[in-house]
């Protein structure tokens, strides 16, 4: 893979890591024991029902945001890591390249168009 587009997707990804850590940072504090977990914070509105009801319905969203964006950084530090161990870019199913165009519209794909749409069952 072209070194220059390699560091533009670097940069992609660490950039987009940031950004969910921050988005995470928002609602959440980090699990001491578990790399890259997050525990969402139950949020505090008040004492009487209808507020209870509120951080009840509120701390059920704040759970599935959490579980997506945690996958999302799981992704992204995925992608980083093979960048550093130089397997970016390599299909986890043929072993061909990825091709460089998926890789800059999506830098955490791990496999290539033809083994996706095989898998979604388009082929």
């Amino acid at each position: 893979m072209n070194q220059e587009i390699l560091a533009k997707i670097k940069t992609k990804l660490e950039e987009e890591k940031i950004r969910i850590q921050k988005d995470l940072g928002a609602f959440t504090h980090k699990d001491s024991g578990i790399k890259d977990n997050y525990n969402s914070d139950f949020p505090e509105f008040g004492n009487d029902e209808g507020e209870n009801a509120a951080e009840v319905a509120d701390y059920g969203d704040r759970l599935s945001l959490e579980h997506t964006l945690e996958l999302q950084l799981r992704d992204v530090n995925k992608a980083l890591d093979s960048i550093e161990k130089g397997k970016y870019g390599i299909c986890k199913y043929c072993k061909k390249e990825i091709e460089e165009g998926r890789l800059l519209a999506r830098p955490v794909s791990s496999s290539c168009v033809s083994c996706k749409k095989q898998l979604k069952g388009e082929i």
